[in-house]
């Protein structure tokens, strides 16, 4: 860390709890090498929380020793459903759970508070877009890629030719909820998985922590009776099911080797859209041990149905830095928006 005389691109990751903050120089340096955090204060509501995301702003600027008027440009994260402009759905999400949220301007909110451009995306699409940058590095510009971001839900991104797919109202890359065909991924007598959106069948309805709690673990505890789990409450029983699937728990390997599949499904739906040059997986679910971590991608790879000229160009890889992808990618998002020249024009005259 140390401070800088070139100018500076901010980027803040708002979540339900943390906000993440990093800085990034114009000529492509990221001046923090850590998590810089404070709390979200979404819980607070709209107004409190923007006031949380200006502490966070102003907090890795006295951190990294730059001065304001180095910034040229805030990146915005937060968790989706939100249009590209930084609209949260009007259904709300999980993390913006009161009803002054859904609708809420979260963009313009921040950009009138700080007095600068704020670009947004959501937490998703982030991370995917850091996931491809750092993985292709000086050709990012020229590859494309899907990334899965496993959490409380299901996230993820689309990034073509180095920038990431908004779509026509901003919500191209919600993974989630695609649908994928469940035979031969369930147990013959198990029920069809929900989620929380009201759709059956859908990515985010095996593959998120809330799948455990709500569809798998209710199912594999029905097979296995005397596990350790039975015992404990549902929320904190699906967060210890990793633990024990690092351990080689064949409950545990069930749930995994079931959110593996789902995954390999999604990404074979992604290769018949997109047919991009490299798949990423990241989220909770991979921050674990070594053995386990690379089971699950080798899993995931595995029920991925490529053609040969597919396979031979593909790469399956984990979103590095989790925890800091989010920020990191929307000050990226940032830096290419000031980059960026004029759109082209039209061909056809209108």
């Amino acid at each position: 860390m140390g401070g800088t005389d070139v100018p500076v691109v901010v980027g803040l990751d708002n979540g339900g709890t943390s906000n993440n903050a990093t800085v990034l120089t114009l000529d492509g340096r990221f001046l923090v090498d850590g998590l810089v955090e404070n709390p979200s204060e979404v819980r607070a509501g709209p107004a409190a929380a923007i006031e949380a995301l200006a502490r966070a702003f102003d907090g890795v600027l006295a951190l990294t020793g730059v001065p304001r008027a180095a910034v040229r440009a805030v990146g915005l994260d937060t968790p989706g459903p939100a249009s590209a402009t930084g609209v949260i759905s009007s259904r709300g999400s999980t993390n913006f759970s009161q009803p002054a949220w859904r609708g809420y301007d979260v963009r313009t909110a921040l950009e009138l508070r700080l007095g600068l451009p704020v670009l947004y995306h959501n937490d998703g699409n982030a991370a995917a877009l850091y996931a491809h940058h750092t993985h292709f590095g000086a050709e990012a510009m020229r590859r494309s890629s899907v990334s899965a971001i496993v959490g409380t839900g299901l996230g993820g991104g689309v990034v073509e030719a180095g920038r990431v797919v908004a779509g026509a109202a901003g919500m191209a890359g919600e993974l989630g909820h695609v649908h994928i065909p469940l035979t031969g991924l369930l147990a013959p007598d198990q029920p069809v998985p929900t989620c929380a959106c009201g759709f059956a069948g859908d990515v985010e309805s095996v593959a998120s922590l809330t799948a455990i709690g709500r569809n798998l673990l209710p199912y594999w505890l029905g097979r296995f009776p005397d596990h350790p789990l039975a015992g404990e409450a549902p929320e904190r029983a699906a967060k210890l099911v990793r633990g024990y699937a690092e351990r080689g728990d064949a409950l545990a390997r069930e749930v995994f080797t079931q959110q593996a599949m789902a995954l390999g499904r999604l990404f074979t739906v992604a290769a018949n859209f997109t047919d991009p040059h490299a798949y990423f997986v990241g989220g909770g679910v991979v921050e674990a041990a070594p053995d386990f971590r690379d089971w699950f991608l080798a899993t995931v790879r595995e029920h991925t149905v490529l053609r040969v000229e597919q396979a031979a160009s593909a790469t399956f890889a984990l979103v590095p830095e989790r925890d800091m992808a989010g920020a990191r990618g929307v000050a990226i998002a940032a830096l290419e928006a000031l980059r960026a020249g004029p759109a082209p024009r039209p061909v056809v005259a209108g």
